[in-house]
């Protein structure tokens, strides 16, 4: 499963998704996904943005969470 850290970060900088699609140009819908961890894809050019707007390396931004099996 990948995490996305977006809400971290924006608790972190007291940003809204109003903030970030603002700073970023992003649609607030593909903010939003994000932020609620309920996004299935994403544009390489989202990624770039967001990782710009917070001064992160996109393994900052998303993280791969292994899952364990029984």
């Amino acid at each position: 499963m990948i995490k996305c850290n977006l809400s971290r970060y924006m608790g972190e900088q007291k940003m809204n998704i109003s903030d970030v699609a603002r700073l970023t140009s992003l649609n607030r819908s593909t903010i939003s996904l994000l932020y609620h961890e309920k996004a299935t894809r994403i544009e390489l050019e989202a990624i770039e943005s967001l990782c710009k707007l917070f001064h992160c390396e996109v393994g900052d931004l998303f993280q791969l969470l292994v899952e364990e099996k029984d």
